[in-house]
């Protein structure tokens, strides 16, 4: 099982260390799995939400999960999931972490036993220190766009002035990253770690080592 990413995360919302993390989420294939850790991400995401894109089967994460080198956590993301469906996903797929993307209450994601984090979709009227407060079980708060209809992967940012300057845990930003904004959230945030799926694929589901490469060098340029 892999650790890196999960003991990473800390008390402080701002990232003090050399490097912030990368996740890549979205993962439906062993070859972006590959290219993703080949260029140092430190989780891979795997979607068990059928309505997205990027959904992948048990099975097929399964196999990819089994043929990655050590120290690379896999994270699970459902939203408004049955709690029977989660267990199986667990029981079968093994993740290091889950990760909750809907509106599913801080002890429905505490029964299974598992580090969690908890995506909340940032708008005007978001409380995040309130929502820090109703998850301090979780080991990290993902921060998302707020899009009407969308659970994640809109390609669209959120005004980063949204979150305030300390929040109680540690935050992993998402919405809307690409290679050409990527740096400017860093330096402007100073997550634990960033979150990309849609701003490194060329179609829904489908990286572009490219845009991977070009994610991976604006997170360094931010960290120099």
């Amino acid at each position: 099982m892999a650790v890196n990413f999960r003991m990473v995360l800390g008390n402080s919302m701002r990232h003090e260390s050399v490097m912030t993390y990368v996740k890549i989420c979205g993962i439906t294939c062993p070859e972006d799995a590959s290219m993703a850790v080949s260029l140092g991400a430190r989780a891979l995401g795997f979607i068990f939400y059928k309505g997205s894109p990027r959904f992948i089967s048990l099975t097929q994460a399964r196999a990819i999960i089994e043929s990655l080198p050590p120290f690379v956590s896999t994270v699970a993301l459902f939203v408004n999931s049955e709690a029977q469906d989660v267990v199986e996903t667990i029981k079968i797929v093994k993740p290091d972490i889950l990760q909750f993307h809907g509106e599913e209450s801080a002890s429905f994601c505490e029964q299974f036993e598992r580090p969690y984090i908890k995506a909340i979709r940032v708008h005007k009227n978001t409380d995040l220190i309130q929502s820090c407060s109703e998850y301090s079980s979780a080991k990290a708060v993902l921060l998302d766009s707020f899009i009407v209809g969308k659970v994640g992967g809109s390609g669209v940012p959120f005004d980063w002035s949204l979150i305030p300057p300390s929040l109680s845990m540690p935050i992993i930003l998402a919405g809307g990253l690409n290679s050409e904004n990527v740096a400017k959230a860093v330096g402007i945030v100073g997550p634990w770690a960033v979150d990309v799926s849609s701003g490194v694929e060329c179609s829904p589901g489908k990286k572009d080592f490219n845009k991977m490469l070009a994610f991976f060098q604006g997170v360094k340029n931010a960290n120099e």
